[in-house]
């Protein structure tokens, strides 16, 4: 099945927060378990120490937009209570920021996403807004 492109991220994507397992593989075939931290139907942001911070980002410096680090991200989502879906989207990192002294938060962009990826992640973010809609 072809990969669906995802839809570039404007800056006016809503997102949610949660607390999710993500596994991010790099282009060498390194593999790092981090948190996600937020998600949006563009993207995570994901959480980790500055360990694996170092080892994702070359330098730890901001990717330029020309050059950017590409990950493949694979994650959970309930489609159902019982039933989860991985996800596997294809990512880039845009953004770095250091939160305390061990921690940083790292956004990944969307690129692309297998299957029917997209339309569950959209499905679980609905779930979530009207939850937090409801309290």
């Amino acid at each position: 099945m072809k990969p669906l492109d995802a839809k570039p991220n404007l800056r006016n994507q809503q997102r949610v927060d949660v607390s999710s397992a993500i596994s991010l593989k790099k282009a060498d075939g390194c593999e790092f378990q981090c948190e996600i931290a937020n998600i949006s139907r563009t993207g995570v942001m994901i959480q980790c120490d500055a360990q694996t911070a170092k080892a994702l980002i070359p330098n730890m410096l901001p990717p330029a937009p020309k050059n950017p680090v590409q990950l493949t991200a694979r994650f959970p989502v309930p489609v159902l209570p019982a039933q989860p879906v991985t996800i596997v989207a294809e990512s880039n990192i845009v953004h770095i920021r250091r939160i305390a002294r061990d921690q940083f938060h790292i956004g990944l962009q969307f690129n692309s996403i297998e299957g029917n990826g997209f339309v569950y992640i959209d499905q679980y973010i609905g779930k979530l807004f009207d939850a937090s809609r409801q309290n």
